[in-house]
């Protein structure tokens, strides 16, 4: 109880959460702090005060070198419903059983109370479970306590990304213990015959250093935790110390038969352990009462007393009927054990069971242990192991050693003559390669590949080329060549019923097809992509049907499709917790909602994919193009975001990244003034644009040359609206851009022209945009042509509006919320029904909508109004 000194309002606010839970608000909160100062005891008091109260459960973290796959979880789900937990360790259907445990959280009278202790040791699938329960907690009436050390979670900490995940998450919050003080120190000392201000200063007030050092009964304060541990341990018995050795070795809980089973260990010895509170006695096993302790007598090992205890605790462990085997736990002591026999039998066993629970950081550390020890195997089984540890990697987005252990694998292939396990090696390699952004490495793999499969009869795996083949090609845009291969990989893929490879067939001949103008047939190909994925229930595959509908319309300007799919996509990735996916599409979204004029969101979302760590290189390009954009167009700062997006879209050498990327950069040095700079940004990637023909990047870049003065002959086949803006058809062009739903290229359309009224509606898009450049521009062209009254910019209560709304526009926005007409919001408004519809073009304007119902519905979205019930149901 000592050490519960100055955690009463802890307690307090985790009672308010429980008292939440009861009434269906459920929490999960993380508690946080530095090592012994207090995390679980606070947990442990808090148990015990609501058990009347609650159903509890508890999940433990345990500090092996690689942990257990959803270990915690297990824990937790046993103590709570057996069918989930029963599910959990088959691994399938992980979301639906996370759902089933979740859902069971509400469904007894009594809330849930659960405790996940040391997060920070997590696997992750664990983790995964942890940023499941997070983002749905707050529908159920549970409360979930999280202790983690936070002085042991750095920036790349897989528990900092969590936390990052969660931070905005209803029903999630986070406690901080801090150690206690000189007057709580002073209370504890009180008796002891030390200084209590020198206690302080020596253990920082951590309660846990504080009782070693008190219960030592010694008269010198220690320098370290250990030392005080030890200095405890050293009034010991000889039998009670190596009891407390082999305890250390055997892990964070120890059960008495194997206790027994290492040595003659006197009972007396273990009741000297337990009288002392050396060790504590939990749920039939024998634990240190923290784990600093057990990390103090590891420490003070010497390394061949470690091997030896580890040698006997692994024998133990084999021989026993008793236990039941555990191979992460067997793996982990015939490592340190040097047994490579035993770690060649049980680390791939730990990594494939990791890998089936979703653990796949700690499978692929299974199997790099297991490569530790391979000098002895056969180089079928050498290249196998690296083919498991490559796929790990390539899930955790550990790619440069993917790479390395699939390019070693093909070696091994190559020299073994295996031609078959060598192609399916390379189209590994390849994809690996392109999520890497070195599309011309997995272009020369993937040819590789099919070269050796084509002299073959076909085959799944000649399917599987096909549509690697049709991937980077749709990738690079050429799209004639994409869909080729996409309808070879169909035909093989359903002749020998391999629904996956026919699902991204059908992905890439929608994306390439679409690329092409065939807009309506696109869609259809991808619709059936997304139909046959969801149908057999492969997430990642309908995630990616999503990703490619929301982008490819994207790339053709079909902002408003496009915005539905990467809507519903996103929904769909965030549901299932398939943050890369997601990734990717926010990053779109970003793009889509610039060019529909809802700069706000664009810059939240763009923000979001950037600052959320390891990002892969794709979405990062995205989003840092949709951001330099943003800023250029503000009149903000662009070079940086630009700059980067250009360094890894080179990486690629793919017109997809590269155009996006230059077009940008043209764009920004236009509306700086460096015309030059402009001109030379477009045609560096013009004639790769133009060799692939493709209409709106070209268009594009053709335009900005066309701005900066350069002097060339544009092809025919441009996107409709460049080509009409080079021919000065600034009109019809603007007609165009707006169809589409593009107020920025509109008004930059218009302010194309001479016509005064043209130039004024261009020049009120810029100041609600909020395009400070292009506001200049158009201000200083209008004055050029003898206009008067040129408006001065918006006023800062505009500004200050998140939608750039004027106070007046945003009375007009409250009226069409109630779904009254113009005359009424005239009359109530005291303005002529003109002047009212003037109002409502500029705030459809703002909002990126056509209508008035879209535009009630966005700024509903957006938090900006409640809108009536005949709006919300789409009337």
């Amino acid at each position: 109880m000592a050490r519960l000194l100055e955690r009463g309002t802890y307690l307090q606010g985790l009672t308010a959460r429980l008292d939440e839970a009861q009434r269906g608000r459920g929490a999960l909160v993380f508690v946080g702090g530095e090592a012994g100062v207090g995390k679980t005891s606070l947990a442990r008091l808090f148990c015990d005060i609501m058990r009347e109260r609650a159903r509890i459960a508890w999940g433990r973290c345990e500090p092996l070198s690689t942990p257990s796959a959803l270990g915690p979880v297990l824990e937790i789900a046993q103590a709570l419903d057996g069918g989930a937990a029963q599910l959990l360790e088959t691994g399938e259907r992980r979301v639906q059983t996370f759902r089933l445990l979740l859902d069971g959280l509400s469904a007894r009278p009594k809330p849930a109370l659960l405790v996940l202790e040391d997060l920070h040791w997590a696997d992750e699938a664990t983790l995964d479970f942890v940023r499941f329960a997070g983002r749905r907690i707050a529908s159920t009436r549970a409360l979930a306590i999280a202790t983690y050390r936070d002085d042991e979670v750095g920036p790349d900490h897989p528990l900092r990304i969590l936390l990052g995940d969660l931070a905005t998450a209803e029903g999630v919050h986070r406690m901080t213990l801090p150690p206690l003080t000189e007057a709580a120190v002073r209370v504890l000392a009180e008796g002891s015959g030390l200084d209590a201000a020198a206690l302080h200063r020596r253990t920082g007030g951590n309660p846990f250093f504080l009782t070693e050092i008190l219960d030592s009964g010694g008269t010198e304060i220690p320098v370290t935790v250990r030392d005080a541990v030890l200095a405890r341990a050293a009034r010991l018995s000889p039998d009670a110390r190596a009891v407390l050795d082999v305890c250390a070795v055997a892990g964070p809980r120890i059960e008495p038969w194997l206790l027994e089973a290492i040595g003659h260990h006197p009972p007396e010895a273990v009741d000297e352990c337990l009288s002392r509170g050396m060790l504590r006695s939990e749920e039939g096993s024998l634990t240190f009462r923290h784990e600093l302790a057990r990390d103090a007598f590891l420490t003070a090992l010497s390394p061949q007393r470690a091997l030896t205890l580890h040698r006997a605790v692994l024998a133990a462990l084999r021989a026993s009927s008793l236990a039941a085997q555990d191979p992460v736990r067997l793996a982990h002591h015939a490592e340190a054990a040097g047994d490579a026999d035993a770690v060649l039998a049980f680390a791939p066993e730990a990594g494939r069971r990791a890998a089936s629970l979703g653990a796949h950081r700690e499978a692929a550390a299974q199997f790099e242990r297991a490569l530790r020890f391979s000098a002895a195997l056969s180089p079928q089984r050498h290249a196998e192991l690296l083919e498991a540890y490559a796929e790990q990697c390539w899930i955790t987005e550990r790619l440069s050693e993917s790479i390395a252990a699939d390019t070693e694998a093909v070696r091994i292939w190559r020299e073994e003559g295996d031609c078959g396990r060598e192609a399916v090696a390379l189209l590994r390699l390849a994809r690996t390669y392109v999520r890497d952004g070195r599309n011309a490495e997995a272009e020369q793999a993937s040819l590789v590949a099919l070269e050796i499969l084509e002299a073959g009869p076909p085959s799944a795996h000649l399917a599987a080329a096909y549509r690697t083949r049709a991937m980077l090609l749709m990738m690079d845009r050429r799209n004639p060549e994409a869909i080729a291969f996409s309808e070879r990989a169909v035909e093989l893929a359903q002749q020998f019923d391999d629904v996956e490879s026919l699902a991204m067939a059908y992905n890439f001949l929608g994306a390439a097809v679409i690329l092409l103008g065939r807009l309506e047939e696109g869609r259809a190909f991808l619709e059936r992509s997304l139909t046959l994925a969801r149908d057999r229930g492969f997430d990642h595959l309908v995630a990616w049907a999503y990703w490619n509908l929301g982008s490819a319309l994207g790339e053709v300007y079909d902002v408003r499709n496009a915005d539905h799919y990467l809507t519903a996509g996103i929904a769909y990735c965030a549901e299932r917790d398939l943050d890369t996916s997601r990734s990717y599409m926010m990053a779109w979204k970003s793009l889509v909602d610039l060019y529909r004029g809802r700069w706000e969101p664009a810059a939240a979302e763009a923000a979001a994919v950037l600052t959320r760590p390891g990002t892969a290189t794709t979405s990062r390009i995205m989003a840092l193009v949709a951001l330099g954009r943003l800023h250029a167009r503000r009149g903000d700062a662009a070079r940086d975001a630009l700059d980067e997006a250009l360094a890894l879209a080179s990486r690629t050498g793919t017109l997809q990244r590269v155009a996006p990327a230059r077009a940008a950069r043209a764009e920004a040095a236009w509306l700086a003034g460096d015309l030059g700079r402009a001109a030379e940004e477009a045609r560096a990637a013009y004639d790769l644009a133009m060799s692939r023909a493709h209409p709106w990047f070209t268009g594009e870049l053709a335009y900005w040359r066309w701005r900066a003065g350069d002097r060339f002959e544009a092809p025919e086949w441009l996107a409709a609206p460049f080509a009409l803006q080079i021919a000065g058809r600034w009109r019809e062009a603007a007609a165009e851009w707006e169809r589409l739903g593009c107020p920025y290229e509109t008004a930059r359309a218009l302010a194309e022209g001479d016509d005064e009224d043209a130039l004024r509606q261009a020049l009120l898009t810029y100041e609600r945009l909020g395009a400070r450049p292009m506001a200049a521009v158009t201000a200083r062209r209008l004055r050029e042509i003898g206009a008067g009254s040129i408006p001065r910019g918006p006023r800062p209560t505009t500004r200050a509006h998140p939608a750039g709304l004027t106070a007046r526009e945003a009375e007009v926005l409250d009226l069409l919320a109630e779904g009254l007409p113009y005359a009424k919001i005239a009359d109530r408004l005291h303005l002529s029904p003109k002047t009212v519809e003037h109002h409502v073009s500029a705030v459809l304007s703002k909002l990126g909508a056509r209508t008035r119902a879209e535009a009630v519905r966005e700024a509903a979205r957006r938090g900006l109004i409640v809108p009536s019930s005949a709006h919300q149901s789409g009337a």
